[in-house]
């Protein structure tokens, strides 16, 4: 895959779905794990991050789950643009998940309407 595909947020490799997709992308070279001479990364796998607590979620952690939640224009069409969060299963087995989507999602449009872009 392309080094434009390496996704902060989710610490995985996705496809930007635009140029102006929400979350920020960096190249390979300066992500986490192994990489060969050519800068591209070799890793088998690369552990997310709860977006919650900022822990690693190990490939253990069955009652993990990844959220991607759209982005919608005024009229309430999707633009297809998303913010992907995290959330490791201990935060969903303390009750405390949805709560953590509504704090950081509140934080992520404050963060946006500050620097211009409307979501």
């Amino acid at each position: 895959p392309p080094a434009e595909w390496w996704c902060e947020h989710t610490a995985s490799l996705q496809p930007p779905l635009s140029s102006s997709c929400a979350h920020t992308t960096t190249p390979l070279t300066m992500s986490a794990g192994m990489h060969n001479s050519d800068g591209v990364n070799i890793d088998l796998y690369i552990p997310r991050k709860c977006t919650a607590t900022n822990r690693l979620i190990s490939a253990k952690d069955k009652a993990s789950v990844q959220l991607n939640i759209g982005h919608v224009s005024a009229d309430g069409v999707y633009t297809g643009e998303y913010t992907p969060m995290a959330l490791c299963g201990f935060i969903r087995s303390q009750g405390e998940a949805d709560g953590e989507i509504d704090r950081k999602f509140t934080k992520v449009i404050a963060e946006n309407k500050a620097n211009g872009i409307d979501i």
